[in-house]
């Protein structure tokens, strides 16, 4: 595998994230570089860690993975979507807004835009070990690439949120919050509706 065609495989798979990480900048408004860093670290995490996985049950699961992949990930972002809508609606005055800082809210936003790159670790564990994968740690170098460009792309989905939500005021909580459910619409249409 060339530079190039892992570098398009990393920004496909970050583009869900990177969506995420808009909303989540909106639901902010004005991101300290720690919270920043916390979402787009979360998310690239998240894309490194699940083409491990991948690779590792390549044979055994990926194919009962694929399978459901879209369901879990349109349940998860459609539940976090619709409780921040939820909380923003029902916001009392000295009440903070939703927090997409918020461990869990992080951890389940992170699974569920990183679901896909189960599959993509699994098709590198059974595709020719070319170029990149052919390097000694080749597999790790990749998947550490993955998570670098989503790191970067976050960043920047944050910064664009944050810019926004100030536009938006209080009502980017529910913005954020409709466009994670629709995210997951996406995702799930794709897999389904509009699958080839």
């Amino acid at each position: 595998m060339d530079i190039l065609t892992l570098l398009l495989i990393a920004c496909s798979l970050a583009m869900d994230a990177f969506a995420v990480s808009v909303s989540s900048g909106m639901m902010m408004c004005r991101a300290r570089i720690g919270q920043t860093l916390r979402i787009a670290g979360s998310f690239a995490f998240f894309q490194f860690l699940m083409p491990l996985i991948g690779y590792g049950v390549a044979r055994t699961f990926a194919d009962k993975i694929e399978a459901v992949d879209h369901w879990v990930a349109f349940l998860l972002l459609s539940f976090i979507g619709a409780k921040m809508v939820y909380d923003a609606m029902h916001e009392g005055e000295d009440e903070p807004a939703a927090d997409p800082c918020q461990f869990k809210n992080l951890i389940v936003m992170s699974i569920a835009t990183s679901i896909d790159a189960l599959a993509v670790g699994a098709s590198f564990a059974v595709m020719p070990h070319t170029g990149l994968l052919a390097l000694p740690a080749g597999f790790l170098i990749c998947t550490l690439i993955i998570g670098l460009v989503t790191l970067v792309i976050c960043v920047l989905g944050v910064v664009i949120g944050c810019r926004t939500g100030n536009l938006l005021g209080k009502r980017a909580a529910v913005a954020g919050g409709i466009v994670l459910i629709l995210i997951g619409l996406k995702i799930l249409l794709e897999h389904t509706v509009f699958a080839g």
